[in-house]
């Protein structure tokens, strides 16, 4: 691989680290046209590395690091708000994924996000509807290593979308794991994979939908080979999909299996894959599945460049507050109380401020107050809960649980937050929403704005003493609130 420096700043750079395989896309954007600059991808299977116990072998993660250091040197050059590398079932299924995420950030030299199945799916949306746009209903289907994406939409909106646990690697392991193929074992594993699906059945019945789309991974493997074979066109059809499950017991293993067109790093997992094809096919009423262009990696661009539009209005996270706030019956109008004088006390801590630390900032305080609708009493803790476990369209896991933290931490003591305190920029957002909170405890905006003053790690409140002696009340809370931080040793609060 050679390193390909972006000094004119035109490159997005995308990286989906799968359960099967890694991916790394280079593009240009220009309008509504995609060029592609440069595409590798890396057969890793990280999904296999996951022992009984639900943790990844160290195995594993030697082979996922070793293909990041990589890619990251592929990335030289590139603005960091132009990369985004997300992760996937995998990811969201391993119990150690933390360090394996901390390890994933040094080599590759960005930050790893792990997505949400809803959210996975919505971003494998995004790239097959500018890739290949259609005004015709359409059901796409992206079957990767461990989980199975399926979404509804027409034009660009996703209507639906929804990720299922089955995935070629999961499947392929437990059912042919000794690399026999038998009628028994593909039968087994249909009603496995039937099982998981089923779910589906009525919100991704034929009538909603026009035609289907089979998006990277397996779906585009199958086609391959149907091609290759002169089975079909590249077409997916349940009788196509017999005649592959057919060549597979003709072979009666994996390592003499012989299909047309089919690449090697494919072979341990395409009886898993076929599999969940034609239970899709025959249980959805699926005549025929369409290879398609876009997947994840490119929906992951076109979603990375409208975050970076001017105005923000693009940005999906922004209509999945304004979701949540509805949703939850959040007070609107203290929501905004609370996120104006967040970003005012924000801004005197960090005078030069980077966009995204501070749209979480306003996010958390938009949803402080989430968990109201559960109980009043220890809101902030139900907040964090709802937060910590929501499917919010643009989010990741990580951000998710950032957001969480933020509302846990928006009250009460601060030993509950000891170990995520030392995340880069987490300080300073918890300072300016607690002091924020207080400030807007009687759900008005008291007249004067006092000031925040840093030196070091003693922060000082000023305020002037006509407006101190008017809010006794509030300045009662804010004694309480420099007593918290005296408890700990990572600042100084003086109330002045």
């Amino acid at each position: 691989m050679t390193t390909r420096p972006d000094t004119a700043g035109q490159l997005w750079a995308s990286i989906d680290i799968g359960s099967n395989s890694f991916r790394l896309e280079l593009a240009r954007l220009s309008g509504e046209r995609y060029q592609r600059v440069s595409y590798i991808k890396e057969s890793v299977r990280l999904g296999a590395g996951l022992d009984d116990e639900g943790m990844l072998t160290e195995a594993a993660m030697e082979r996922g690091l070793a293909c990041l250091k990589g890619f990251g040197e592929q990335l030289t050059g590139i603005p960091a708000g132009r990369v985004r590398a997300v992760a996937t079932q995998t990811l969201r299924e391993a119990r150690n994924r933390n360090a394996f995420l901390a390890r994933a950030q040094a080599v590759l030299g960005h930050p790893v996000e792990v997505i949400a199945g809803r959210e996975e799916a919505r971003l494998i949306y995004a790239g097959v509807a500018r890739l290949q746009p259609s005004d015709k209903p359409r059901l796409v289907i992206d079957i990767g290593g461990r989980s199975t994406e399926m979404i509804l939409g027409t034009g660009r909106k996703a209507v639906l979308a929804e990720s299922y646990s089955v995935g070629s690697v999961g499947l392929s392991m437990r059912f042919f794991g000794d690399g026999r193929y038998t009628e028994e074992a593909f039968r087994a594993a249909q009603v496995a994979a039937g099982a998981e699906l089923e779910e589906g059945l009525t919100l991704f019945r034929p009538e909603l939908w026009r035609e289907a789309l089979g998006s990277s991974g397996t779906a585009g493997a199958v086609s391959q080979v149907l091609a290759a074979s002169g089975q079909t066109d590249g077409r997916i059809t349940p009788a196509a999909l017999r005649w592959c499950i057919n060549q597979c017991l003709a072979a009666g293993s994996q390592d003499k299996l012989q299909l047309p067109g089919m690449k090697d790093d494919r072979r341990p997992v395409v009886a898993g894959g076929l599999c969940i094809l034609y239970t899709l096919l025959t249980q959805f009423g699926i005549d025929e599945l369409l290879p398609t262009k876009g997947a994840l990696r490119q929906g992951v661009i076109f979603d990375l460049a409208e975050r970076q539009q001017p105005s923000g209005a693009r940005d999906p996270r922004a209509n999945a507050v304004q979701q949540l706030q509805q949703r939850f019956g959040v007070d609107q109008a203290q929501a905004d109380r609370v996120a104006e004088k967040a970003e005012k006390l924000y801004r005197q801590l960090v005078p030069k401020p980077l966009a995204e630390p501070l749209r979480e900032l306003r996010w958390a305080a938009a949803l402080h107050e989430i968990g109201m609708l559960v109980s009043h009493h220890d809101h902030h803790r139900h907040s964090a809960y709802i937060l910590g476990h929501a499917d919010a369209a643009g989010f990741s896991t990580n951000q998710l649980q950032r957001l969480a933290t933020l509302a846990l931490g928006q009250r009460g003591g601060l030993r509950k937050l000891e170990a995520q305190l030392g995340e880069a920029g987490l300080l300073e957002q918890l300072v300016a929403l607690r002091l924020a909170v207080i400030l807007c405890h009687a759900r008005t905006v008291p007249p004067g704005v006092p000031t925040l003053e840093r030196a070091g790690r003693r922060l000082t409140l000023r305020s002037p003493r006509s407006w101190s002696n008017k809010q006794a009340r509030t300045r009662f809370l804010l004694k309480e609130e420099a007593a918290a931080w005296a408890r700990g040793d990572l600042l100084e609060l003086v109330v002045s």
